[in-house]
C-alpha cells in the first residue's frame, strides 16, 4: 500500500484525475506560474518560523508552533475545502504518532486572514473513507474522467486533460 501524501489529500478534493496523474509521476506543476507564486508566498511569509517540516516522506508541514499547532500557508481561499482536509490529515498523522496537536491554522498571508481548523472524531471517520477512496484512485489503470470545471483552465494539468 502506497503512502498517501498531503498533496494527494489536497488533490482528492480538487480533481481525482489530477490526483491520478500526480501519483503516476506525471507532474506538470513545475510549469505552472500559479504554483510558482504559491511557493514564493510560502517562502517569503513567516520568515521567523522553521518551515517545511517533512514527516515520513508523507506530509510536508509549512510550520509548527510548539508542537501543538500546525500551520498551512495558502495563497487564496478558492480551494478552501481541499486545504482544510489536507490540514486535518496532517493533524491526524501527527496525533497517530503521539504528538498532541491541538489544531491547525490555514494562513492566507496575501489576504491577511487565518482560519482555525480542528479534527473531530466524526471527521476522522470521514478522513478514513477519503484515504480509502484515494487508494482506489491511485490503483486505477486509467485516470478518472475530466471534471470540466471553471478552474480547470488554470490547472497545470489542463493540456494533458484536454488533449
Amino acid at each position: 500500500m502506497k503512502k498517501i501524501t498531503g498533496v494527494m489529500v489536497y488533490y482528492h478534493f480538487i480533481c481525482k484525475r489530477k490526483l491520478w496523474y500526480f501519483n503516476n509521476d506525471l507532474n506538470m506543476e513545475h510549469n505552472s506560474e500559479l504554483v510558482g507564486m504559491g511557493k514564493l508566498i510560502d517562502e517569503n511569509s513567516y520568515g521567523r518560523e522553521k518551515k517545511s517540516i517533512l514527516i515520513d516522506e508523507t506530509i510536508n508541514i509549512d510550520f509548527l508552533k510548539n508542537w501543538k499547532v500546525i500551520h498551512e500557508v495558502k495563497k487564496s481561499r478558492k480551494l478552501d475545502e481541499a486545504g482544510k482536509w489536507q490540514l486535518k490529515y496532517y493533524i491526524w498523522i501527527l496525533r497517530s504518532k503521539g504528538v498532541k496537536i491541538e489544531k491547525g491554522i490555514l494562513d492566507y498571508p496575501l489576504l491577511r486572514k487565518r482560519e482555525e481548523i480542528f479534527l473531530t472524531t466524526s471527521e476522522e471517520e470521514e478522513l478514513m473513507e477519503v484515504l480509502g477512496q484515494i487508494q482506489n484512485i491511485i490503483n486505477m489503470d486509467l485516470p478518472p474522467e475530466v471534471i470540466n470545471k471553471a478552474f480547470c483552465k488554470k490547472c497545470s494539468y489542463c493540456e494533458l486533460c484536454y488533449i
